[in-house]
């Protein structure tokens, strides 16, 4: 049965046989392997990864008529659950033998990544293998002082390994998306900076990046009340504008803010 793509939650279903091929032979799976699917659609990608024989096989579908022509397809081969991936209550099948796979919706890739780093200590995991529109990889990817830089950059820096494996061509794809895609691994960082509330540093990325252009000193003096013995403590040069800045001073950073909301 041949699917109408819903425009209004990002759908571009994988139907590349060798992409398929390639991705589900990237990591090791086994039969002590637990696998979770963001958005399995037709289940292209579902069909070859049950050749792994994992363990259990949990998958997030938004779409209804997906989901039951799923269970057709599959029967109880895999658990389906009818949600949205951004309210699920994933912490309920997650383990550290968990391997995610998602063609994430361009739509809302951004927050599903989000979701897992701020949530990591609640939402164990062994891998997160999911596909990006390009352009967000490699935002995702990019290196200090380079225009890309950003906010994810920092974050995914902070909890994640963050490795691309490959670019995929729009042609991968039905229907035919006007961007091409790059796949890329995060595999759970052992030593990361421990903070109170993780959105600590969500914040001070946020008012940092949010005039990316500018010089920081004015939003860094306002986020600090303008205090110089922290300022002094930091010891962050206010002439640098946000992608100048390491990941290791974003941390910093959020550190001191945390001070001052005790």
């Amino acid at each position: 049965m041949k699917f109408k793509p819903n425009k209004k939650l990002g759908q571009n279903f994988l139907t590349d046989k060798n992409v398929i091929k390639k991705i589900c032979n990237f990591t090791y799976i086994d039969k002590n392997s637990d696998i979770l699917e963001i958005g399995p659609g037709t289940g292209n990608l579902t069909d070859e990864l049950l050749n792994k024989k994992p363990k259990n096989f949990y998958v997030i579908e938004k779409d209804k008529n997906l989901s039951e022509n799923l269970k057709q397809k599959f029967q109880n081969k895999i658990k389906i659950f009818n949600d949205d991936i951004l309210t699920f209550p994933l912490e309920k099948i997650l383990n550290n033998r968990t391997i995610i796979f998602g063609n994430l919706p361009y739509n809302i890739s951004s927050k599903i990544l989000t979701r897992f780093i701020l949530n990591h200590d609640t939402y164990k995991f062994k891998l997160l293998i999911f596909m990006f529109q390009k352009e967000l990889a490699n935002r995702i990817i990019a290196k200090i002082n380079k225009s890309d830089y950003g906010r994810l950059t920092i974050l995914s820096n902070w909890r994640l390994n963050v490795q691309k494996v490959m670019d995929i061509s729009s042609g991968s794809f039905y229907p035919k998306p006007k961007v091409e895609s790059s796949l890329l691994v995060f595999n759970p960082k052992k030593d990361y900076v421990i903070f109170k509330n993780p959105n600590s540093l969500e914040k001070v990325t946020r008012i940092i990046f949010n005039e990316r252009r500018k010089k920081i000193r004015n939003r860094i003096n306002r986020m600090f009340n303008y205090d110089n013995k922290i300022l002094e403590k930091i010891n962050i040069n206010l002439n640098l504008r946000p992608q100048n800045l390491y990941p290791e001073e974003y941390f910093s950073l959020a550190k001191e803010y945390e001070k001052l909301r005790k």
